[in-house]
């Protein structure tokens, strides 16, 4: 008998459902819905701040469809035209975060640094001052046609090189696991690097100039947390959001706990790591073990047990689930 919950029962990112999502699954529906979520939480965070949010066009290409005028999945403008220019500093580092200039993580050469200066100042001086509301951030979540191998995955990187050198701030969300990561300075996941994780987190200020912008990874495993990263915005002004409140409201709203049975390994179960196998294991006896003693599963946060290899969880596992 299938074991399914309406509350996700991972911490962070729920591998069963991502791994269903990038398979068989409906990711452009799961795409729109947590933009969705995520735009409800930035809008209440920044209005305060006499900023707004809008959820656009993305300049990612779905379906190989031709845009003109791209605009993020999620833009955040400013209201008060008078704010200062963003300040060049440098934020010390959350917990866990790498940090990166632009040219090393987009492994720019020195002739397109040469380039990247002129087409920065061209573009600073023209459209955005004619902007009844500057754009100061733009947020996207990541498809998988638009990850490293898929088809729209080389007019993404132009997309996204034009829009940091126009001095906007760009956030990268990237929870896709079976794709290598498309910025540089991290190590491939599916190709079963060292120290390779399969989420990750990109916030990149290309101010004061794009080559001497600064860019911030977070990255983390299955059944972490997701994190909250600090989004800077006009002059000194930032704010700190957490990514996680929407993915788990998204998760519930559409009762995607429907397509998960934890008796089952997730699809393409061979496309984590070792390491990440055995936190999904570890999860599901969790979440069996729980099951069989009657508690209520909405209840969630079951311990996990973090010390059996991934052999003795999957054996453990497999012997509950004879029961």
């Amino acid at each position: 008998m299938a074991v399914r919950s309406i509350k996700n029962q991972y911490r962070g990112i729920n591998a069963h459902l991502q791994s269903y999502l990038q398979g068989e699954g409906d990711w452009p529906n799961f795409h729109a819905l947590y933009i969705a979520q995520l735009a409800l939480a930035m809008r209440a965070d920044l209005r305060p701040l006499g900023y707004i949010v809008a959820v656009e066009q993305s300049l990612q290409i779905q379906r190989f469809e031709r845009i003109h005028r791209p605009k993020s999945d999620i833009t955040i403008y400013d209201t008060q035209s008078d704010r200062p220019a963003a300040a060049a500093a440098s934020r010390p580092a959350r917990a866990g975060e790498v940090v990166l200039s632009v040219p090393v993580m987009f492994e720019i050469s020195d002739e397109e640094l040469k380039e990247s200066k002129a087409i920065a100042v061209y573009e600073a001086g023209s459209d955005r001052e004619k902007q009844k509301h500057k754009p100061v951030a733009w947020v996207e979540l990541l498809s998988p046609s638009n990850k490293p191998g898929g088809a729209g995955d080389r007019v993404y990187q132009m997309k996204r090189k034009a829009i940091l050198q126009s001095g906007v701030v760009f956030v990268e969300i990237d929870y896709l696991h079976e794709s290598p990561a498309t910025v540089g300075g991290v190590a491939n996941y599916p190709a079963g690097e060292d120290n390779a994780h399969p989420y990750r987190l990109v916030v990149i200020d290309p101010r004061p100039a794009f080559w001497k912008g600064e860019g911030r990874i977070r990255e983390f495993d299955v059944d972490m947390l997701i994190p909250t990263m600090t989004i800077p915005l006009s002059g000194d002004d930032s704010f700190d959001f957490d990514f996680g409140a929407p993915y788990q409201a998204t998760f519930e709203a559409m009762f995607y706990g429907d397509d998960v049975d934890y008796r089952e390994l997730p699809p393409d179960f061979d496309t984590y790591s070792e390491a990440d196998q055995a936190r999904i294991v570890r999860r599901m006896l969790a979440v069996l073990e729980a099951a069989a003693r009657g508690e209520d599963l909405e209840r969630g946060g079951f311990a996990v047990d973090e010390g059996p290899a991934l052999a003795e969880t999957l054996a453990r596992l497999e012997a509950l689930r004879m029961e």
